[in-house]
């Protein structure tokens, strides 16, 4: 297993894509490649103790800054986002691990790697704590506009996904739309829902806003529009709830007490609740294994990434999402 890792993508680059990087060796068992400045990333290596670990590194003059717009793709064909790409096309690497510039990964992704044939558009889909466990949420950004047979295959590799990856048997598919009834929603949601009620999948029908935390389906289809506002918009209420709980026990001298005793299910809660545990989103669609994780990515964030990557070599991916294609 050899898994490239764009050292030079986070916002903190690369001090916590190498910490992580060799905390994964460490974990896995594996090969981390780390493509990027060669002298800053043996800086960082000469921190820790390596030995026995397996880390090469693949040297690039270039970067794409997350200021950079998405035509830096083809401008800085020598980016370390490009290279570590054009490790997964020539077979030299089993998947590609960023932190870097979300637009400019997807499109080094697509570019680099092409889609699975017959697939219409790739999509970034990404895990979702929920009530009851996790499930899979896509699209999450790579598609604002969107066809009905462009949600249906996101279906499809949402379902692979959640099976082969999380581990869920059958995979319960819901259509994210503001009604349960089958005629609500737009007309693409209403054309893509007669297209799953007659597939093979686990389709439950539509899902509201409200049922996606409680865990009602395990793989919530969308378009990246509606999507991203959702996973933006349940990671700042997070935020947000977790700082009004801790105001209001400091405002309350027994409630801190109370606090103190009750550490470990806050403790507990905050591990459910925190981004760097799910590493980063899987770009389904292309012809490789992407995984695109938050700039603000730490060391933990990182060696989560890169196991979601192995994860999903192991678990065939593409050819999951080929079968279901057919």
């Amino acid at each position: 297993m050899k898994i490239a890792l764009d050292a030079m993508g986070s916002d903190a680059r690369p001090a916590p894509d190498v910490n992580g990087a060799v905390q994964a060796a460490r974990a896995f068992g594996i090969c981390v490649i780390l493509v990027g400045d060669q002298s800053k990333i043996q800086a960082e290596l000469a921190k820790y103790d390596t030995h026995g670990l397996d880390l090469p590194i693949v040297h690039t003059p270039a970067e794409i800054a997350m200021t950079d717009h998405v035509d830096a793709v083809k401008a800085k064909k020598d980016a370390s986002m490009n290279v570590g790409v054009g490790l997964v096309k020539s077979k030299q690497a089993d998947a590609f691990v960023t932190a870097g510039n979300s637009g400019a990964a997807m499109a080094a992704g697509l570019l680099g790697l092409g889609r699975i044939r017959g697939i219409h558009r790739p999509a970034l889909g990404t895990i979702y704590p929920t009530a009851i466990g996790r499930s899979f949420l896509l699209d999450i950004g790579a598609n604002t506009e969107v066809k009905p047979e462009y949600l249906f295959q996101f279906a499809i590799m949402g379902s692979a996904y959640a099976e082969r990856v999380m581990g869920t048997p059958e995979p319960r598919v819901g259509l994210l739309s503001n009604g349960e009834e089958e005629g609500k929603g737009p007309l693409v949601v209403r054309e893509a829902y007669s297209l799953l009620k007659t597939s093979r999948l686990n389709f439950i029908g539509n899902v509201e806003g409200k049922d996606v935390p409680k865990g009602k389906a395990d793989v919530v289809v969308s378009d990246g529009y509606a999507g991203n506002i959702v996973i933006k918009l349940s990671e700042g209420l997070a935020e947000t709830l977790v700082g009004f709980i801790k105001a209001e026990i400091k405002a309350r001298p027994l409630a801190v007490v109370g606090a103190a005793l009750a550490k470990s299910a806050f403790d507990a809660l905050r591990v459910r609740l925190d981004y760097a545990e799910f590493g980063g989103g899987i770009l389904l669609g292309v012809d490789g294994v992407v995984i695109i994780g938050h700039g603000r990515s730490n060391a933990k964030a990182i060696r989560n990434a890169i196991r979601v990557a192995k994860q999903a070599v192991e678990g065939n991916m593409l050819d999951a999402i080929r079968a279901g294609l057919e």
